[in-house]
């Protein structure tokens, strides 16, 4: 199908509402959404809901939800509206009805009556003559009078497409190039089922003709669809249009494909593998777009970090890769990192709020804005406030070991003189970053001590851990009530070693 200024790129993403939004949908959404904004083009929404059976009332929660956090705005479908609605598939069914109905009187497709106990029967049988499993073709025969009869007195039946028997056909795939499927070993595929809801494949060709989509860019698990689909679009007498399976997405292991649930890393954390998830862990819609943009595709052999602006402005089709792209939990880490540490203060500030509330903190905007530059770069994501900034929230901190407040190469009686001295020191001192670093260096050098040796009770009395924020703006920030009220507690604990 050729595109042009009067005949614009028109792609879409088509999920079943069948559980939760995957990073895998959430890949070939994106890739839809970059390939329509670079080239102009419309990115539709369209909800292929006919499996009814596992239908999850959740999951168009869930999906919408993503799209939406990722920023995958679609132009067309639910919510949105359009010229070629309804987007929704069980909001069609008499669309699919008239069309079966065109391939029955055309002679592409017949009524099946058989029953799901004959099938796997014969089934069976295929199987022990050495051919594959599946439908024998028993009702294919039929006369179509008599099947129209037998339908219009209530008899329950499916509807199959005639698949031809001998010969090939070869499909043209933008990415992986001409596939050829032998006719022999294909099915006569169901296309409506009994209930009058039809299967996946005559909606989705009948969806895509209606609502001219150009370019079908979706999972390489439905490569094997493609014989049936151009069939059908034959059938019916349509140009189909440009076909495109985007690569499988592996396991970190890089052995089978990424799972569809989720597990833990060694250290407890969740390896999400569902969009909510990443978002409820505070990756940045940024880094994901960035990060899912590389899976099966590249600009060159260099650049990582690009902006939504620069993927959509880079992005075209014939930079995918055909082969299995591996998922990457470290480098995905990595770039939302950087994508934290670009961000302003005031920007990043607005991001950590509700997952510091989330946490249980008290804390608003403006109680978060002085601490966010002292924990920006100590957080790889915005779910690790909770453990960064803690302290700084807490009216009590965690409990801690005493001994962490005794320094490399002394004992508890300096860890004790070092409490007091800064107690006492600090409960004069201006609480600025200048005059507290002079006033604890000061008592470091009276005392003849290293500043290290200084600085670690402190930080461990203030934080209630040896890995902390820069001292003397954390002190600042925490100011002297409480400062002074944990070193107190601090003092008691090394009397009581």
């Amino acid at each position: 199908m050729t595109t042009s200024a009067a005949n614009p790129v028109r792609v879409r993403y088509a999920p079943s509402p069948t559980g939760d939004f995957h990073v895998g949908g959430a890949r070939t959404a994106l890739f839809n959404y970059l390939f329509a904004r670079h080239t102009g083009g419309k990115f539709i929404l369209r909800i292929e809901d006919t499996d009814q059976k596992r239908y999850n009332p959740q999951a168009l929660g869930w999906l919408l939800g993503g799209l939406r956090y990722l920023g995958l705005d679609w132009d067309e479908g639910p919510e949105v509206g359009g010229d070629y609605g309804p987007y929704v598939q069980t909001q069609r069914l008499d669309i699919y009805q008239r069309y079966s109905q065109q391939l029955l009187e055309s002679g592409a497709a017949y009524r099946c009556f058989c029953t799901s106990e004959r099938i796997e029967q014969a089934s069976k049988e295929l199987q022990k003559q050495g051919h594959n499993p599946g439908y024998d073709r028993h009702c294919r025969s039929l006369d179509p009078e008599e099947a129209t009869r037998r339908a219009a007195a209530g008899e329950p039946h499916t509807v199959r497409f005639k698949m031809p028997l001998e010969g090939e056909i070869t499909v043209r795939d933008l990415i992986r190039g001409d596939i050829t499927f032998q006719h022999s070993i294909l099915q006569d595929t169901v296309l409506m089922k009994s209930d009058g809801i039809p299967t996946y494949h005559l909606a989705n060709v009948i969806d895509d003709h209606l609502m001219e989509i150009t370019h079908i860019l979706r999972g390489d698990e439905w490569v094997n669809s493609l014989p049936l689909h151009a069939h059908l679009y034959a059938a019916f007498g349509w140009q189909p249009p440009v076909m495109a399976h985007l690569p499988l997405i592996l396991n970190p292991t890089g052995k089978g494909k990424m799972s569809k649930r989720e597990d833990r890393a060694p250290d407890g954390r969740i390896l999400p593998v569902f969009v909510r998830t990443f978002h409820e862990t505070g990756y940045l819609p940024e880094a994901m777009i960035n990060y899912l943009a590389l899976v099966g595709w590249s600009f060159d052999d260099r650049t990582e970090i690009m902006s939504r602006e620069e993927l959509i402005e880079r992005f075209t089709l014939e930079r995918v890769n055909a082969s299995p792209a591996v998922w990457n939990y470290e480098k995905l880490d990595h770039l939302n990192g950087c994508y934290i540490r670009s961000l302003s203060v005031e920007d990043l500030t607005r991001r950590l709020v509700p997952y510091a509330v989330k946490a249980g903190f008290d804390v608003t905007y403006e109680k978060m804005l002085p601490v966010t530059p002292l924990i920006r770069e100590r957080i790889t994501t915005l779910v690790d406030v909770a453990h960064a900034a803690d302290f700084f929230f807490l009216a009590e901190l965690p409990p801690y070991n005493p001994a962490e407040l005794i320094p490399q190469k002394a004992d508890a009686a300096l860890a004790l003189t070092v409490l007091e001295k800064a107690h006492s020191r600090l409960a004069e001192t201006e609480f600025t970053h200048e005059a507290l670093e002079a006033a604890l260096r000061g008592e470091a050098e009276a005392l003849k001590i290293k500043t290290g040796q200084m600085f670690q009770p402190v930080r461990v009395a203030v934080c209630g851990r040896k890995a902390a924020p820069p001292l003397f703006e954390t002190l600042q920030v925490l100011g002297r009530t409480t400062c002074l009220a944990r070193i107190e507690k601090a003092i008691g604990k090394l009397k009581n070693i």
